[in-house]
């Protein structure tokens, strides 16, 4: 990767978690992410749900049509599924033989589109152990659902009650615990220990919302309801903790926007929908943290790097530029019959895609 105070030259990024919804809107999103990144992780969370390795295919197929309506032959979507109580072991193998990325563990009802989710981890054993077996990663939504937790410590305390257990259980199971947004998920993951034939297990991607937000964000002047994400944001302590792993160096954390478009009015109104649009200028956004705490020279490693390497999947070899030259973010993008407010909507940001 090559600096100065005006440019950033470095390999092509990959978003490791990316949600591009399904129809008619799913042209409007593609093509901001298809922009700037070479592969993405497709999340599974359609109605219904990506739950098969056909489902899966089929979804591959309609954006590889909207993909070739742009003209845009560079982009790479990965597959994966929506793990249910009764996913089957048949089917892990045939995920693994049929190209498919990874599996999603959404805990029924942590966020958009997770009411099939798993309702008990233990239901999900069989497919574990077949995921064990043949390699094939496990994706987290890391927060319980109980009623009981509240909303700010729901991840914490899935480290304690699932992740924990998970993790003894199936030590050479490779995990990926998504969208990290406390202090606590970000040393859990710094600091755990290995299975000693097999190193490289555990890992996190960080949105560009947690690392340059905290809950203030939401209620700044009133309800920011473009702000509002799940897992929702945390105290700025949080924020610095998730900042300081980012840019650590440290190749268990990587690049993961989470991006989740929501038409306008479904995110205004009495009860809006989770999710924050960042697609449309994410590279900005992470250069934007990076360059608070005077790491730029991270951001490579971070947002090229450590991805694919966990992945066992080839780095990138096209490079990119990132400016140092101002973006005026619109106010609203096109989504479909509807508009999307991208987050950063009517500000300015510091770094821009040459």
């Amino acid at each position: 990767m090559s600096t100065s105070p005006s440019k950033i030259e470095l390999i092509q990024p990959d978003d490791w978690h990316l949600h591009i919804r399904d129809g008619d809107v799913m042209k409007d999103v593609l093509a901001d992410t298809a922009r700037q990144f070479a592969r993405a992780i497709i999340m599974p969370n359609l109605k219904p749900p990506v739950t098969t390795v056909d489902l899966a295919k089929a979804y591959r197929a309609r954006i590889q049509l909207n993909l070739k309506a742009m003209g845009i032959s560079s982009f790479t979507p990965l597959m994966t599924l929506y793990l249910t109580d009764n996913t089957s072991a048949d089917e892990v193998r045939k995920a693994k033989s049929e190209g498919i990325t990874a599996f999603k563990l959404y805990p029924a009802g942590a966020t958009t589109n997770s009411d099939a989710g798993v309702s008990d981890i233990k239901h999900c054993y069989g497919a574990l152990e077949a995921m064990q077996a043949v390699g094939m990663p496990l994706l987290v939504h890391g927060e319980v659902t109980t009623a009981d937790i509240d909303i700010f410590d729901r991840e914490a305390v899935f480290i304690d009650r699932v992740l924990i257990p998970l993790r003894k259980d199936f030590p050479e199971l490779k995990i990926v615990f998504e969208h990290i947004t406390t202090k606590q998920a970000a040393h859990y993951v710094r600091d755990a220990q290995d299975s000693v034939n097999h190193p490289n297990t555990i890992a996190a991607t960080i949105t560009p919302q947690h690392l340059l937000m905290n809950r203030n964000a939401i209620f700044a002047g009133g309800i920011r309801p473009h702000n509002y994400c799940l897992p929702v944001l945390k105290r700025e302590e949080h924020r610095l903790a998730l900042l300081e792993v980012a840019t650590s160096g440290n190749p268990r954390f990587f690049l993961g926007t989470d991006s989740a478009p929501h038409a306008k009015g479904a995110k205004e109104t009495s009860c809006g929908c989770a999710g924050c649009y960042s697609a449309f200028n994410a590279l900005g956004l992470y250069a934007e943290a990076f360059e608070s705490v005077g790491k730029l020279d991270r951001l490579e490693g971070f947002a090229s790097f450590f991805g694919p390497d966990f992945y066992s999947l080839p780095r990138n070899s096209k490079k990119i530029t990132l400016v140092k030259q101002s973006q005026a973010i619109p106010v609203e993008l096109p989504l479909g019959d509807a508009t999307i407010v991208p987050l950063r909507a009517g500000e300015t940001i510091a770094w821009s895609l040459a």
